[in-house]
């Protein structure tokens, strides 16, 4: 992973609580690993479970875990959970946003019109099924090899298995705020993403003036490189703390 940065909880700096928001199609168990790498590295972690029924349902879900926190607050977003904090991340509590394989929305812009971009030659986007009943499922058949190509595959064919429909309610709902205007934002790019194209990552991120990090990488990062994603999470959150308080 290309990251200059590492960090741990410091005795003696301000204290920041980190708010973990998953994405679309899975749940909050997913960060398992980089939860526990974070607490051992002295942090308070906390991580949402919300439906991804709607936009507005899942940054409710996320201010609560926001006004439960010890500390201001780092809020990090894989996937649509981007969507999700950068409209949560309006929140005066929240100091920095970290977006990991994530989508950045724009005020008035969605997931749904950030996704209709093109990919370039040899991306691809996300194997999703026609609707029904108002939601979306990624293609049980092709969902491993999409969404966590380097992730044991018996975990793989459970999440297919086991996937948390999106409703399209969440899908085209337009943010109304955009945190990453007025505070600090990291980006870290999956490059082998088969969901979210690496070059749309990027082109986000540039946008929101993110401080740009890479790993190799499917879209499940937070699965198949726990520690990278820790120590990205725990870099972002000393560099938040300095930066507040210079």
């Amino acid at each position: 992973m290309n990251n200059p940065l590492s960090g741990t909880q410091a005795a003696g700096e301000p204290a920041l609580s980190i708010v973990l928001v998953h994405g679309a199609f899975v749940d909050g168990s997913g960060w398992r690993q980089v939860h526990s790498e974070l607490v051992d590295r002295g942090f308070e972690v906390l991580v949402a479970q919300h439906p991804t029924t709607s936009l507005e349902g899942d940054v409710a879900a996320t201010e609560r875990l926001i006004a439960s926190a010890r500390h201001p607050v780092l809020l990090v977003g894989h996937s649509y959970g981007g969507a999700v904090i950068t409209e949560a991340g309006a929140n005066p509590k929240v100091k920095s946003l970290a977006y990991i394989a994530a989508f950045v929305p724009d005020v008035g812009e969605s997931v749904a019109a950030l996704n209709e971009a093109p990919e370039e030659p040899g991306e691809t986007k996300a194997p999703l099924l026609a609707p029904q009943d108002g939601y979306l499922v990624v293609d049980p058949v092709r969902f491993p090899e999409a969404f966590a190509a380097d992730v044991d595959p018996a975990t793989t064919r459970f999440l297919a298995a086991a996937q948390l429909p999106w409703g399209l309610a969440a899908v085209v709902a337009p943010l109304t705020h955009a945190a990453w205007k007025s505070k600090p934002s990291f980006y870290l790019v999956a490059t082998a993403d088969r969901m979210v194209p690496p070059s749309a990552q990027r082109r986000m991120a540039r946008r929101a003036a993110a401080a740009i990090t890479e790993v190799d990488s499917s879209h499940a990062v937070m699965m198949s490189h726990p520690q990278d994603v820790a120590t990205f999470i725990a870099a972002a959150a000393v560099s938040t703390v300095r930066g507040v308080g210079q």
